[in-house]
C-alpha cells in the first residue's frame, strides 16, 4: 500500500513540472478615425516574448525587445512584419501604414500606427494576421472607431480580415 501511495505521489508530483503551452494567444488592436488630421490611428498590443518569438522565426536571426533601445533598434524589421499582417482598406484602396513609435506596457508591447491622408469613408477591411504564423490558435481582437461608432471584431487564422460599414 506504501509503495502504492508513493508512485501515485511520485506521479502526480513530476506532472505538476510539465511545462504547457499557452491555449489562447492574443492581441488587442484599436483603430480609429481621426477626422480633423485626416488619418486613420492604430493601437496594437501584442505579448513581448510572442513578438520577439515571431520575428526571430521570420527573419532567421535573434530579435530581442527587452529594452526600449531594442524597440527602436528593431523597428525596420517591426514595420516590416506589420506590412505583411495588418492591412487596412478604405473603400477598396489599402493604405500605407507606419510605425511610429512603440512601447513596453507590462508583459506587451505596445504599437503605434498610422495611415495619414484619408478621407472620411463609409466602409473599411481591416486584415489583422499577427502572429497567426506562429500559433494556429491567435486570436486578434480589433475595435474600428469611426465617430462614436465603434464596431468589434474576433480575426483567426483563416479568417483574418473583416469589413466594417458605417
Amino acid at each position: 500500500m506504501k509503495k502504492t501511495l508513493a508512485l501515485v505521489f511520485g506521479l502526480i508530483l513530476f506532472s505538476s513540472f510539465t511545462t504547457r503551452d499557452h491555449e489562447t494567444y492574443l492581441s488587442v488592436t484599436e483603430v480609429e478615425y481621426n477626422e480633423e488630421v485626416q488619418s486613420i490611428q492604430i493601437i496594437s498590443r501584442v505579448f513581448i516574448d510572442d513578438l520577439e518569438n515571431v520575428l526571430s522565426k521570420r527573419y532567421q536571426q535573434e530579435i530581442s525587445l527587452s529594452y526600449k533601445e531594442d524597440l527602436e533598434k528593431n523597428r525596420e524589421i517591426i514595420q516590416k512584419y506589420l506590412e505583411k499582417k495588418l492591412r487596412i482598406s478604405v473603400e477598396g484602396k489599402e493604405q500605407k501604414l507606419k510605425l511610429l513609435g512603440s512601447k513596453f506596457d507590462a508583459d506587451q508591447v505596445v504599437m503605434f500606427i498610422e495611415a495619414a491622408g484619408v478621407k472620411s469613408f463609409k466602409k473599411v477591411k481591416v486584415e489583422n494576421l499577427i502572429l497567426t504564423d506562429l500559433f494556429d490558435s491567435q486570436k486578434n481582437i480589433v475595435h474600428v472607431k469611426k465617430d462614436k461608432t465603434i464596431e468589434s471584431m474576433l480575426l483567426v487564422k483563416g479568417n483574418g480580415s473583416q469589413t466594417v460599414n458605417f
